[in-house]
């Protein structure tokens, strides 16, 4: 008796193209190499290339009109900018890494994920992404191998080493706020209970990344993860969240006297700032005056470092100390405000601005609209509460941080995310109640 061999579903049977994005974030936790670009901008770029690939074979329409004036709202401003760079090279170099960040990898993650499914996965390779460079961080940080931080050599920076310091803490946070959307969201009780295990994890790496940006940034997007989610659940995590606090502090020691030290310095960044505040209130300060000197268009791209002297203070230093981790003692120029509003506000003036914060804006509040229709039908999905998390924790972020460095291509990514919630999400019926049933039961009575 012979039996016919069922064919593989075609989703099943050809690799996911969500994979492409999946093998980005992987690359993420090799080291790097210093200068020149990294293996992971590298591989984004092939991504978008693999994407365009796709369409053409399957002819069919790329985004749609909201989407695409969505997303291509940042292209005549960084235009603009590009035609008022101080050269050539300038101007194309920098035009080329806003439309890979901003415009050109989200378009091609959205275009990737097909579905409820390959949005979960590249979440998790998130997560993933934050388990791996944050047991490195805790290793550095409790054998004193990591960056230097006012004289030891214990903090944490994962792969990316003391020239993008900021790098580890951005994977760990994007991680962290991934984990606690899937825990919030309804998904499965075993994804949930993963990701609520994981989501604490994830604290003790970002408490020793001693980065206050990150903190505020994460502390600030779980709380609207939370209240979203519903208000009984939000004070049952927020309780379990404080009594893992006072675990890891008082129980295992994490909280050192230079942890509560920095914690502490939160408050004091206009009673008694330390020097890297001094710095950054001097570069806003420098930022804020090239945009007088050219309001409309700014001083071009890649013209911050050119245009800095000429508006900074004597308050500025000399540069910030780079040690540890690896890396010999040096003195690294500071070379950006630090604040990615005010960057492309002195690079690109109010036209760039309101074509990047505009695209910003229309995402969050597309996003967040859904998540509320959605949420008044039952319980809020976790794709939707890691989207608006992930757009959240960027727009906190860009107040205390700016693009550069090899972490960068995690902003297009999350980017990529969120604007596959805002603009797609639901369009197919992918929002459901429960974990992809009404595909299943579709896929189960086809032909």
């Amino acid at each position: 008796m012979s039996h016919a061999l069922t064919p593989l579903p075609r989703r099943a049977a050809a690799p996911a193209p969500v994979l492409s994005a999946v093998a980005v974030l992987a690359l993420l936790a090799l080291p790097v190499t210093p200068g020149g670009a990294g293996p992971a901008d590298v591989v984004s770029g092939l991504m978008v290339v693999y994407c365009v690939i796709r369409l053409l074979r399957e002819r069919r329409r790329p985004l749609s009109r909201t989407a695409a004036l969505v997303l291509g709202l940042p292209v005549v401003g960084l235009a603009l900018a590009a035609m008022g760079a101080s050269s050539p090279q300038a101007g194309l170099t920098g035009l080329g890494r806003y439309l890979q960040i901003f415009v050109l990898v989200p378009a091609a993650v959205l275009l990737l994920i097909r579905g409820q499914a390959d949005f979960r996965v590249l979440a998790w390779s998130f997560v993933g992404l934050a388990l791996c460079q944050g047991a490195i961080g805790v290793h550095q940080y409790v054998t004193g191998t990591g960056a230097s931080y006012q004289g030891e050599d214990i903090r944490a920076v994962g792969t990316f080493g003391p020239l993008d310091v900021m790098g580890m803490a951005t994977a760990v946070s994007l991680g962290l706020v991934c984990a606690v959307g899937i825990a919030l969201g309804g998904a499965s009780v075993r994804q949930r209970a993963i990701a609520a295990g994981c989501a604490l994890a994830l604290l003790v790496p970002l408490a020793v990344s001693f980065s206050r940006g990150a903190w505020i940034a994460t502390a600030l997007t779980c709380t609207v993860q939370l209240v979203t989610a519903g208000l009984r659940r939000a004070l049952r995590v927020a309780a379990a969240a404080a009594a893992a606090g006072v675990i890891l502090v008082g129980g295992f020691g994490v909280g050192t006297a230079l942890l509560q030290q920095r914690i502490t310095s939160i408050t004091q960044v206009t009673h008694a700032p330390d020097q890297s505040v001094v710095d950054r209130y001097t570069l806003w300060g420098s930022a804020t005056g090239m945009w007088r000197q050219r309001p409309l268009t700014g001083v071009g791209l890649k013209g911050f470092p050119q245009y800095r002297d000429g508006h900074a203070t004597l308050a500025l230093s000399s540069g910030a100390e780079i040690a540890g981790a690896g890396a010999a003692y040096r003195r690294q120029p500071l070379l950006s405000p630090h604040n990615m509003y005010l960057l492309v506000l002195s690079e690109q003036g109010l036209i760039g601005l309101l074509g990047l914060a505009g695209s910003w804006l229309a995402l969050l509040v597309c996003g967040l609209r859904r998540l509320l229709r959605v949420r008044a039908r039952g319980t809020a999905p976790d794709c939707a509460l890691v989207a608006c998390g992930l757009l959240v924790w960027l727009l906190t972020d860009f107040v205390y941080g700016d693009i550069g460095g090899p972490s960068t291509v995690l902003t297009a990514m999350s980017l990529g995310l969120a604007a596959w919630w805002a603009l797609v999400g639901d369009e197919r019926g992918d929002v459901l109640p429960r974990d992809g049933m009404r595909e299943r039961a579709e896929e189960a009575v086809a032909p």
